[in-house]
């Protein structure tokens, strides 16, 4: 019996255990860890197997004091699984917002053959119809009519286990992350197939495809998927859409003819940020405003929305993922961008820079966050990434002069790439994974609960749209009081970075695969007077 021991002993084993107990500890101290975020407990706890697995073969190979037989099949091994690994897997897009990369098997369809194989089953081709008779309400733009991610004036039952939204459509969608435009029971987004990146227009109520207008781009990244980002701005009979390339086309809403493009990057002669371009459209007055790419500048781009002629740019440094985004402080109407290492206001007109503020200059995560202006006079931004929230207060000085201070920031708010709403003082959003409400005044987290990833949240009136990064359409009452989860739906499956669309009576969702169209329930008031 004691050899066996001793032999045991020889090999040397506590090498390993000590590596083993060194990789859970690490991985158990990083998840406790409440001021890291959810993508760097993620890669951390990967990096860290990844550092210890060499040590392991390291000893196997060389420490040890097996038998150099059984030492040389194991590297045998090893060498075998490298050199197959690459012939029977591959790396897809991340499998959530942390980042980490899915592994498939190569013989699995990917995505676009999918994607191919259901169209070719269910071809959607043009109807030539001009005109839509749905009822619904318009949410024209990127997080609805003032980009304040919110739909008002929308009355339904919020009991959804007796009464559930009634699903109007459910059909393939090209790659993508954008989401939908809705004005007249249109429905306009934009997605990828194959090597064509479409703007599409669809009947809200029907699911059937108005138009779709191509060009022949594709954007590609790893990480985050292929396929345009942004979400097209409806106004006037027309719809603006940035692709993931930096395309902006002009787009007639009726039939989808091409009225002006322009390929903004190009022209600017920037490349691509790493995401691809994300800014959506903002439409006012005569102009169309977007962000540009890398580098020192222009940072903003402002044409002409009927003639696609250069207006302005302003700017000078590399933008981010944001929007731009109209608002009124001080009474004066002025554009904000949120961009790689500031945050800067422009006169709306001539692009004039009015005042600017340096917020974490330094660091190279991405900011995708919308600024939300509210009161007369403070903006609230936020990112992800470990840098949190901050609440700035604007002054108009005499003689035109603007200041700029901060009156709080925080961390108790990290939003990634998903936006906040604003409520009664609170701001309500999706901070690391987590649904969370902060005290507007001072940066306080009244409560922070519900899994929901990297999802997205839209504000309906006082309750909340969470769309889970799962898939499922949650309902979340926005009070401070407490998290009160109180009705669900499983609206879509798979990975959904996209945002939700209420246009009442409607709820649009879609992500990189399939897109459906809910109509919601009526109240019961409502329903009892109609019997």
């Amino acid at each position: 019996m004691p050899e066996p021991i001793e032999r045991s002993r020889s090999h040397r084993l506590w090498i390993p255990v000590i590596l083993l107990l060194i990789a859970l500890g690490a991985g158990f101290y990083v998840n406790q860890r409440e001021d890291l975020d959810r993508n760097f407990k993620a890669w951390i706890s990967l990096g860290v197997p990844v550092l210890i697995f060499p040590l392991l073969i390291i000893w196997f190979l060389f420490l040890s004091r097996i038998r150099w037989t059984i030492r040389l099949l194991g590297l045998a091994v090893l060498v075998v699984l490298g050199l197959v690994a690459p012939r029977v897997v591959r790396i897809e897009s991340a499998v959530n917002g942390t980042g980490l990369l899915k592994v498939a098997w190569r013989w699995e369809p990917t995505k676009d053959e999918v994607l191919a194989a259901k169209l070719s089953q269910q071809p959607q081709q043009p109807t030539g119809r001009s005109t839509s008779t749905s009822s619904a309400a318009d949410f024209p733009q990127f997080l609805g009519p003032d980009r304040k991610n919110e739909a008002r004036g929308v009355a339904f039952d919020r009991n959804w286990k007796e009464n559930p939204p009634k699903l109007l459509w459910r059909q393939p969608i090209g790659l993508g992350w954008s989401s939908f435009a809705v004005v007249q029971g249109r429905a306009v987004t934009q997605e990828q197939r194959g090597d064509d990146e479409l703007v599409t227009c669809y009947d809200i109520r029907s699911g059937a495809l108005f138009w779709a207008n191509t060009n022949h781009v594709r954007f590609n990244e790893l990480q985050g998927g292929d396929g345009p980002r942004a979400t097209p701005t409806l106004v006037e009979n027309r719809a603006y859409a940035l692709g993931g390339t930096g395309i902006l086309d002009c787009l007639d809403l009726t039939s989808g003819r091409l009225i002006w493009s322009k390929s903004v990057l190009e022209l600017a002669k920037q490349s691509n940020l790493t995401w691809g371009k994300s800014s959506s459209p903002l439409v006012y007055d005569d102009l169309v405003v977007v962000t540009g790419g890398r580098g020192n500048g222009p940072t903003v781009f402002a044409y002409r929305k009927n003639n696609g002629d250069l207006a302005w740019s302003a700017g000078d440094e590399e933008a981010s993922y944001a929007s731009p985004t109209l608002v009124t402080l001080q009474g004066k109407r002025q554009v904000l961008s949120l961009n790689a290492g500031k945050v800067i206001s422009l006169d709306p007109t001539t692009g004039k820079l009015l005042w600017e503020f340096i917020w974490a200059p330094k660091a190279k995560w991405p900011r995708s966050s919308q600024p939300v202006a509210f009161g007369n006079d403070k903006v609230f931004f936020s990112a992800g990434y470990g840098l949190g929230s901050i609440v700035l207060k604007v002054d108009l000085k005499p003689g035109d002069t603007w200041e700029v201070s901060e009156v709080w920031s925080a961390k108790t708010m990290k939003t990634q790439f998903n936006n906040v709403s604003i409520l009664d003082g609170f701001v309500y959003g999706i901070d690391d994974g987590f649904m969370a409400c902060v005290d507007l005044t001072s940066g306080a987290r009244k409560w922070k609960d519900g899994r929901y990833g990297s999802g997205q949240s839209l504000l309906v009136d006082n309750v909340l749209f969470v769309q889970d990064e799962k898939g499922p359409i949650l309902l979340v009452e926005a009070k401070p009081g407490g998290w009160n989860e109180v009705a669900r739906l499983d609206a879509l499956s798979g990975k959904t970075w996209n945002n939700p669309v209420v246009a009442n009576p409607y709820l649009l969702v879609r992500n990189d695969t399939e897109a459906a169209c809910y109509q919601l329930p009526q109240p019961r008031s409502a329903r009892a007077s109609a019997r």
